[in-house]
């Protein structure tokens, strides 16, 4: 369809499914089309051109359907008489980036980050904050309404990429080389990292990192196991230090140790945390609702203030700017640094970060991981449940435990602590899915916690995970 046709709209209707929480997704030619770029860009544009806003930063991933998107979302920005700078081909942190340091009062970064290819969607930013909830719910309105800003936009290409890669080489601090295997998982990242890894020092060795939008190596997801073997063979293969995998548009981070065991987003906090606490002490870390105990314990055992909060990559950004905390991380590898940088989630950054720990330490990654308290605890278990029904399952069980005299905390769901250690059930926000974990110090006290969170679904007709 071409600009000029996508210009005559009028109004616009979104498929319900694709305005999730923290963005918006879809199946490309079926729930989310070009028509639905075009209203985003509109709507989006109306809503800084309310504030006073005059330009947008866009940008886009390596998926088949980007481009196309792309293209679409810039003819409505311009539409609704926003200017759109557009940055090209990428990771979403380079979009983030070019909103910090550019003369752009947002960002729209299309990309479809780990779902399948063919899937898309869009992440914002207006100013340098999160644009989630209520904000991608107005985006809906306004097309339904019609009620769209009008005016004449320019557009311009501004190539950021090497001032980004500039900047994510600023703080590396390392004072040893270290061997290093790379998977981009063919997403955004890939042309990023080439010139990244080519300026670090050490030995740098770099799989799938052609972008391509099918994704023929592997599903570009590093909270999936299977997506990590190739990356686990070729370090056990190369002796390397280290590997580090990535999403598929670079906002996600994954970490192998020298022995080929996997380090999940809540052990490679404590990591971090360590280091950050010695030159911010006291400071505040936020970590998601699904990390373990051991992550909040170890910050406090540092001298450091660990703050639970609720999964999201967008309400964690909110937490840290209400709080203040320099860092903060999620179980699934978003990683925020607000400590000499921006604040938002960055893989390769956080990826920047590990290198100068471990190039400053005497010790490996496999031996900080073994440093770790031992514990027992489940992957994250997702497990079918109806939109209209997953909040109100999660009250359900809110009252019933309370009702017992359970120790809760419903920051997010409910987390519940008992004397083997603590299980958590929460409804997903982008998903119809009911989202659990268990974390004990024995198998007897993991069986008996297991088994307490299925007598409590089961009480609200829900079929329990299978463990």
């Amino acid at each position: 369809m071409s600009p000029q046709s996508l210009s005559q709209a009028t109004a616009h209707r979104f498929d319900p499914t694709i305005l999730r929480e923290y963005d918006i997704r879809g199946v490309v030619g079926q729930t989310l089309k070009v028509e639905d770029a075009y209203a985003i860009g509109r709507g989006f544009g109306t809503i800084l051109a309310e504030t006073g806003g005059k330009a947008a930063a866009v940008g886009y991933d390596g998926r088949l359907s980007s481009t196309m998107l792309e293209a679409a979302v810039v003819q409505g920005l311009l539409d609704a008489g926003i200017d759109a700078v557009r940055i090209g081909l990428g990771p979403t942190p380079k979009l983030y980036y070019a909103t910090n340091t550019q003369n752009v009062d947002g960002g729209i970064m299309i990309t479809g980050s780990h779902n399948p290819p063919t899937h898309n969607g869009f992440k914002m930013m207006i100013g340098k904050k999160s644009f989630y909830g209520k904000d991608i719910q107005r985006i809906g309105s306004l097309g339904a309404a019609g009620a769209w800003a009008s005016g004449k936009g320019t557009a311009r290409q501004v190539d950021v990429e090497a001032e980004y890669v500039a900047r994510l080489l600023q703080d590396y601090d390392g004072l040893r080389s270290l061997k290093v295997v790379w998977d981009a998982g063919n997403g955004a990242t890939g042309e990023v990292l080439v010139k990244l890894t080519e300026k670090l020092p050490g030995e740098h060795i770099l799989l799938n990192e052609v972008i391509d939008g099918t994704f023929p190596a592997h599903h570009p997801d590093p909270t999936e196991v299977e997506n990590l073997v190739q990356l686990q063979e070729v370090v056990a293969r190369e002796k390397a230090d280290l590997g580090i995998a990535f999403d598929g548009d670079g906002d996600r981070i994954g970490l192998i140790d020298g022995q080929g065991r996997i380090l999940w987003g809540d052990q490679l906090m404590v990591i971090l945390a360590d280091d950050l606490l010695k030159t911010r002490p006291g400071a505040t870390i936020i970590a998601d609702v699904k990390a373990s105990q051991v992550l909040f314990d170890e910050i406090a055992k540092r001298g450091g203030k660990p703050l639970m909060w609720k999964t999201g990559h967008s309400l964690i950004k909110t937490k840290m700017l209400e709080t203040g905390a320099p860092l903060a991380g999620e179980m699934s590898g978003h990683i925020f640094f607000a400590d000499r940088y921006y604040g938002f989630d960055d893989a390769l950054y956080a990826a920047v970060r590990v290198l100068g720990i471990l190039g400053r330490s005497a010790l490996s990654l496999a031996a900080m991981r073994d440093k770790l308290p031992t514990v027992l605890n489940t992957p994250e278990l997702r497990f079918p449940c109806a939109d209209t029904r997953k909040f109100s399952v999660i009250a359900e069980v809110k009252a019933r435990l309370e009702a017992s005299g359970a120790n809760v905390s419903d920051v997010d769901g409910v987390r519940v602590n008992t004397a083997d250690g603590w299980w958590l059930l929460r409804a997903s926000n982008t998903q119809d899915v009911l989202v659990a974990r268990c974390e004990a110090q024995s198998p007897e006290g993991l069986a008996r916690l297991k088994a307490i969170l299925v007598e409590q679904v089961t009480a609200s007709g829900i079929t329990p995970p299978a463990f």
